[in-house]
């Protein structure tokens, strides 16, 4: 069998190679690393940005991250986790969570959050990326797609189109596969991450507040790519969506 035709049967391959299920979702998903790879790269992630971006000192907001992070953790299915709850000073309006439960907040999205029902709103769904194991399924993807370039490369070497070919396949994946998927993914967080902070006891009504003045954030900062080229849903379609499943999040929404 020649090195083109190995190719092709890798490329047919991956798809049934690492199919999991997405908990409270219940999507399946193709990632073919595992819950321990993820979990090793996202230690050393977190151990590298504590040493190259400042950590916040004031006492008052890391011990809400705290108080949010323990309550959101606490309700999430993510085994093995190391939960870790670090704020970073930076004016930069944005939180992650790595694989393992390495939590980042930065201090520029504070202001937006207000409080802990927004706090919680942020964190509730960063945690849901984690716990999706989206980090690893969007690795898996970019492998596949790497790989289907490098076997169309192959097949059309010998041929005057391969140049145009390639670059078609690259545009093409970007953005008919990548991005809509990436959008997919935020959707998905946003829903567990209701799940979660009702859980967790903060009235998941306020998370169409914060999403509303992180949308007036956006537009302050002149923010607009075109729609299709966005990883993340529009501000006013993300806010239709969680106003519709917010039923289900209340019915599990328990006052401490």
């Amino acid at each position: 069998m020649n090195i083109k035709a190995c190719g092709l049967l890798v490329c047919l391959a991956l798809p049934f190679a690492g199919c999991t299920t997405v908990p409270e979702t219940g999507r399946t998903q193709f990632n073919v690393m595992s819950a321990e790879q993820e979990m090793e790269l996202g230690f050393s992630s977190f151990e590298q940005l504590k040493s190259d971006t400042p950590i916040s000192r004031d006492p008052d907001i890391n011990a809400m991250v705290q108080r949010v992070g323990q309550r959101i953790a606490a309700v999430a299915n993510l085994p093995g986790a190391n939960w870790e709850f670090v704020v970073f000073d930076s004016p930069e309006a944005n939180a992650f969570c790595l694989p393992g439960g390495k939590v980042g907040v930065f201090t520029g999205i504070l202001p937006i959050t207000k409080d802990e029902a927004g706090l919680a709103t942020v964190i509730g769904h960063e945690v849901a990326h984690a716990v999706a194991r989206h980090g690893g399924e969007r690795m898996s993807q970019a492998l596949a797609l790497q790989l289907g370039g490098q076997v169309l490369g192959a097949v059309t070497a010998t041929t005057q189109w391969q140049g145009v070919a390639v670059n078609a396949y690259g545009l093409g994946a970007q953005l008919g596969v990548a991005l809509p998927h990436n959008r997919k993914q935020e959707a998905e967080a946003d829903y567990i991450g209701l799940l979660y902070m009702a859980r967790a006891g903060y009235d998941p009504v306020n998370a169409v507040a914060f999403w509303t003045r992180f949308a007036e954030y956006n537009r302050q900062q002149g923010g607009g790519a075109p729609w299709f080229l966005r990883t993340h849903p529009l501000d006013d379609e993300r806010i239709r969506e969680i106003v519709r499943t917010l039923p289900k999040a209340r019915d599990q929404y328990r006052p401490r």
